[in-house]
């Protein structure tokens, strides 16, 4: 396919499966702009899009053109299902910042205990119950609001701080770096 003819597939709102060229597993998405001979796609469940050349050798076409969604933007409520917000332990998530810093989105502080001890065991790995103890001892309780970035961005979402009177604030118990 020459490299200035872009495909007539190539529409705004078209389906498509993409695979990395060394990956064969394909994720479906969806076609969000058209430039000449370059395209973007957002991957479903992703935020940001993927700056490809309409004539990628991993790209297939699908038939299917749906309307493309505007991403969520303001505020939201955490859960499991967003991205960067992996692990719950007994209910309560557990989140691990870029820099190391972390927080347990609860406002019952034996709760936040349990699930960061845990986390601390099973995600990075420290055994030794002082440390554990140690790290426990800093938990801060902190009032929150979490809300989306915009498309792009260096992250999907941002935890700020809130007051406590705001009516989307919640709190977490906060675990700084050491």
């Amino acid at each position: 396919m020459s490299t200035s003819t872009i495909p007539a597939e190539a529409a705004v709102g078209r389906r498509v499966a993409f695979s990395h060229i060394n990956d064969p597993k394909r994720t479906e998405g969806v076609i969000t702009h058209v430039a000449g001979p370059d395209i973007k796609v957002r991957l479903d469940g992703q935020r940001s899009n993927l700056h490809l050349r309409a004539d990628y050798e991993g790209l297939r076409y699908l038939a299917e053109i749906v309307p493309v969604s505007v991403l969520p933007m303001g505020r939201f409520q955490p859960s499991t299902q967003h991205a960067g917000i992996d692990y719950e332990y007994d209910g309560v998530l557990v989140v691990e910042f870029d820099e190391g810093d972390m927080a347990a989105i609860t406002s019952d502080r034996a709760k936040a205990e349990g699930a960061v001890a845990t986390y601390l065991r099973e995600q990075a790995g420290i055994d030794d119950e002082t440390t554990v103890r140690d790290e426990l001892a800093e938990l801060q309780l902190q009032w929150v609001v979490f809300e989306w970035q915009p498309e792009g961005a260096e992250c999907d979402w941002l935890m700020n701080p809130a007051a406590a009177d705001d009516d989307e604030s919640l709190q977490v118990y906060y675990l700084p770096v050491a």
